[in-house]
């Protein structure tokens, strides 16, 4: 299971290292989008490209999230430097996927915080990343520097390590891949469990926090997480019931299922993507004929 979980993030990684390789690549390394953004309180939120992370202030040191790669790494090092007067001392990750956990070791010692699946990840050289320090099974929770961050394990979905975390007293929580705001979720739903990734997010909805800052898309709130759970259990129930009716895959795909959210990000280029995932999901899992 964990290898056919990894099986396409690796395989998207070994693509950008092979364009890293390739002549320019430092050209366009250097020519990254990457900015820093406040989020509230003391959360920022750093982009690197198509991807973000969060970075928490505090009165004893700078807790980072995902590293995305080490370039990023280096550019946020030298940011923190010029900006805060603090070291960063904590790095949580949340998941081992490697667009969003490779690099972690260009932060040097510090520590790393994330779920036990992820170090296992690392331990089988699934992700190049810091190996973890300290590890969880289903929550944990530590006060550092006047903040509190709870970590929870979301369950099998999207990958089998994915956690939340919420940040207080700002409620702010970051949460990559299971919920982008505003936008369709990725493509054919590659190598996901779609009842667990539903399962992860009503998780998400569970917890105390007012902002949601994801690892994709805009910066968003819970009824942002409850509102793609919708989307998807939409297509999931109308895609079933299309199939047990006899209607074939161009039928369906020509039909409207999802048409209202035409207004959300990547709708011209996923939607149809999503539906095939869908129909694909469920003959694999026996669910539709």
């Amino acid at each position: 299971m964990i290898k056919q979980l990894s099986r396409i993030p690796l395989l998207v990684c070994a693509l950008a290292l092979g364009l890293a390789s390739l002549p320019g690549s430092q050209a366009l390394a250097q020519d990254a989008k990457r900015t820093i953004e406040k989020v509230t309180g003391d959360v920022y939120r750093f982009q690197n490209n198509f991807h973000y992370a969060m970075f928490v202030v505090t009165d004893e040191g700078i807790v980072v999230t995902d590293p995305i790669n080490a370039d990023a790494v280096n550019w946020l090092k030298a940011e923190l430097a010029s900006r805060f007067d603090k070291p960063v001392t904590h790095m949580l990750l949340s998941h081992f996927h490697a667009d969003h956990a490779s690099g972690g070791q260009a932060w040097g010692n510090i520590e790393v915080i994330a779920h036990e699946r992820t170090k296992a990840h690392v331990e089988a050289g699934r992700v190049d990343t810091a190996m973890p320090t300290e590890t969880f099974a289903d929550r944990h929770s530590f006060s550092f520097g006047g903040k509190d961050f709870e970590l929870v394990h979301l369950g099998v979905g999207h990958s089998d390590d994915l956690i939340a975390m919420v940040v207080l007293p700002e409620k702010v929580a970051f949460v990559v891949d299971a919920v982008s705001p505003q936008r369709l979720p990725w493509r054919d739903f590659p190598n996901t469990d779609i009842n667990g990734l539903i399962d992860q997010i009503k998780v998400i909805e569970s917890l105390d926090f007012e902002i949601l800052v994801p690892g994709h898309s805009v910066i968003g709130s819970k009824k942002d997480a409850t509102d793609i759970r919708v989307y998807i259990e939409k297509p999931r129930d109308s895609v079933k019931a299309a199939l047990d009716e006899g209607r074939s895959e161009d039928e369906i795909f020509a039909s409207d299922i999802v048409s209202e959210y035409q207004h959300w990000g990547a709708y011209d280029q996923w939607r149809e993507l999503n539906i095939r995932g869908m129909i694909r999901w469920l003959r694999e899992t026996g669910q539709a004929g």
